[in-house]
């Protein structure tokens, strides 16, 4: 149990700042990553950051989708 703690504490210690995880998460929604650059962030991303990016950019897009279809059914376009 202690060395999955320990494993755990040193994945919280990678690299990679917010910013440039939100950078992987972006562009993991559009399914564009090359292998190459996924493959070196796994072993830098930080599983906290990694968590937090993914739930606001499924938040993000969710407000996104709803603004859109408030507008499209606000403008008449979708009657």
């Amino acid at each position: 149990m202690s060395n999955e703690r320990s494993g755990l504490a040193d994945a919280t210690q990678r690299p990679l700042s917010f910013a440039q995880t939100m950078g992987a998460v972006f562009w993991s929604f559009f399914g564009v990553r090359r292998s190459r650059d996924m493959g070196a962030d796994v072993s830098k991303l930080n599983p906290v950051h990694l968590l937090i990016g993914g739930l606001m950019g499924a938040a993000l897009f969710v407000v996104a989708l709803v603004l859109l279809v408030r507008w499209v059914v606000g403008s008449g376009v979708a009657t």
